[in-house]
Order: C-alpha cells, then structure tokens, then sequence
C-alpha cells in the first residue's frame, strides 16, 4: 500500500518490481560479465580519484595556478573527484546488488551520478564564459576576484545538487508505471528527455562559444604586428584555449552517446535497443573523467613539472621513511647482537675464574 497518501503510488514496492515492469533484468548471481564491468569499474574508479587529488594538490601548491580559469579547472578536477565516488558507489550497488536497494537508496545512486554530470557541464560552461570574457578583453587571465570565483563555484555546486534531487522530489514514475524509462526504471521518461535536452543544448552552447572565440583569436593573429611581445602573448592564450578545447571535446565525446542514448529512451523509441549499449555508454562517460588529467599532462608543462615535483617528492618521502624505519631496525639488531656478546664474554670470564679458584684449591 502507498504510504503517501496517493492512489495507485508503489512507494513501498521494492526496485526489482520496477526493472521488471520495465523489461531490464537484474541478474541473480555474479556472471562474467558482471564481474568484468564491476572489476573494470572499481579500477578506472580508484585511478580517476588518484589522478584528480594529484590535480587538484598541483593547482594548490602552485602559484602559477593561481587564477580564476585553473580555480575553474581545479573545480572541474573536483567534480571528477566526485564522479570517481560516484562510479565508486555504483560499482559496489549494481549487479546483483541492486536486488537489495530500497527506492530511496536508488536514487541515491542514480541522484550522485547526475550530480556529477551537471557540476562538469555547468563548470565547462562557466570556462566558456571565463575564456570568452578574457580573450575578447585582450588579457591572458580575467580579472574576476577570487570571492567572485568562489561564489561562482559554490553557485556550481548548488545547481547541480538541486538537479540531482529532482527526481526524488517528484519527477519520478512511482505512481506512473507506465512512463517508466528503461535504463532508469524510477525515472519518468519525460526526465529523461529533459536531462538529454538540457545537456546537449549546453554542449552545443559551449562549442558555439568555443568557436567564436577561435575566429576571433585567428583574425587578431592576422591583424598583428610582428612585435615579440605580442606574438608571444598570443601564442600562450592561443595554447591555453587549445588545452581547455580539447578537455571540453573529450568531455562531448564521452557524454553524448550517453546522452543520445537516454533521449531515444525517454522518447519510447522500442526499436533502439538501448539496454544494449548501456553498459558501455557508461564505461565511456566514467574514462571522461581520467581523461582530464592526461590531456593536462600532455598540454601543459607547468601542469606537467608540478606533477612531477608532487610524484617525486611523495616518492623520496617514502623512500626516507623506509630508511627510517630500516636503521631502527638494525639498531635494534645490532644492541641484541652486543647483548648476547657480552653474555658470552661474562659466561667465558666466569668459567676462568671459577677454574683458577679450583687450581689454587688443588695446590693448597
């Protein structure tokens, strides 16, 4: 029965009677491929969390970093983060494992994983904006305050936790059976179109954007003198949106199959097979968020050498701490050696006196 109070609600029903209403299988016991997907997924999961802290300790420590477009790539770095947690979380509650989800835990699962999505997209966004802002004013880096940047940040994060919920706070088929979505059986379809429309719209946004910034920064190359000064200018923001393009055309690349996928879902589209490619729309979107990391080891060389300071430095740690720990040992060693050393020179003097007292009493 509804505890809610609505007629026809199935709030108390448990999430396996919605994947079956749906036609999505939950498997009984651990196959080969579940076992693969779970073991591929742990291992991205724990090198996306790695690979991100190292991106974030990296824009911390460095004061080159110290900017408002790597404060926006530090917050993206932290929605990886938090996308690794998520996958990290889903890798632990799918399978098999779904079978014992309540409802409320699902959309937990499933509200974590959005969550990320759109505090990645909002934040790309925002460098769009960041860039654009710069490069038609002429200047490498924008002059946003640092509270500015940090209320933007915060703005960041509030919408996308606020899309997250909104599922569990009503736009879900617990009491609409028959618009339940197939890759999301607790979501209602018309979310799912929804969700797709926004974030393709926005993808197409950010590359209009892109774009435009890209035409203007070739003509003004065109336009300008000769003068060292300039042409070097221009080469370092021509590269640093080089570096920001292809971390928001990995992003597209890895979200928009995902993405279409769920579009063709949400419209009823039978013929699509959707649960098909599921499983590895998923697996491309998690890879997105590693790919970040690589693509600023690959563009950027002070991003580069800081991980290499980071890495190293964590490594002769280690190394000394080892040493450490080795010499504390030997010490122990060594004064256990002496010990018994000198047991036996007390033992060996005790036996020569005790052998002259014998003498002397064998003389008398």
């Amino acid at each position: 029965m509804d505890i809610h109070g609505k007629s026809n609600c199935y709030y108390n029903q448990t999430v396996e009677f919605f994947y079956s209403q749906t036609g999505k299988n939950i498997s009984s016991n651990w196959g080969t491929r579940d076992k693969v997907v779970v073991g591929l997924g742990l291992t991205v999961s724990v090198i996306v969390i790695l690979a991100n802290i190292l991106v974030m300790t990296a824009i911390i420590i460095n004061h080159r970093f110290h900017y408002p477009i790597y404060y926006l790539l530090g917050n993206l770095a932290a929605a990886d983060l938090f996308a690794g947690l998520a996958y990290l979380h889903l890798m632990f509650h799918t399978g098999p494992w779904t079978r014992r989800l309540t409802v409320y835990s699902w959309f937990l699962r499933q509200g974590l994983i959005d969550t990320s999505l759109t505090a990645s997209v909002v934040n790309l966004l925002a460098v769009a904006v960041e860039r654009h802002q710069s490069v038609f004013t002429m200047q490498l880096h924008s002059n946003m305050s640092k509270r500015r940047v940090l209320s933007l940040i915060l703005g960041i994060w509030l919408v996308a936790g606020l899309l997250g919920l909104v599922p569990s706070m009503g736009w879900h088929c617990l009491c609409h059976l028959s618009d339940c979505s197939k890759m999301a059986p607790l979501y209602r379809r018309s979310y799912l179109v929804f969700w797709a429309v926004l974030n393709l719209l926005t993808f197409f946004i950010m590359l209009a954007v892109y774009t435009r910034i890209f035409v203007y920064v070739r003509h003004k190359s065109q336009c300008m003198s000769q003068h060292t000064m300039q042409v070097k200018h221009q080469e370092t923001v021509v590269n640093l949106m080089k570096t920001v393009s292809m971390i928001l055309g990995a992003f597209v690349i890895c979200w928009t199959p995902g993405l279409v996928l769920l579009l063709l879902d949400g419209l009823h589209c039978e013929a699509c097979q959707v649960l098909r490619y599921e499983k590895y729309c998923l697996v491309l979107a998690e890879c997105n968020s590693l790919m970040n990391p690589i693509i600023y080891s690959y563009r950027d060389q002070d991003m580069r050498q800081t991980f290499r300071q980071i890495l190293c430095c964590w490594y002769w740690r280690r190394q000394r701490s080892r040493r450490h720990q080795e010499a504390t040992l030997g010490i122990r060693f060594n004064t256990q050696e002496e010990e018994l050393v000198r047991n036996k020179h007390t033992s060996s003097m005790n036996n020569g006196t005790n052998s002259s007292e014998m003498l002397s009493f064998s003389e008398g």
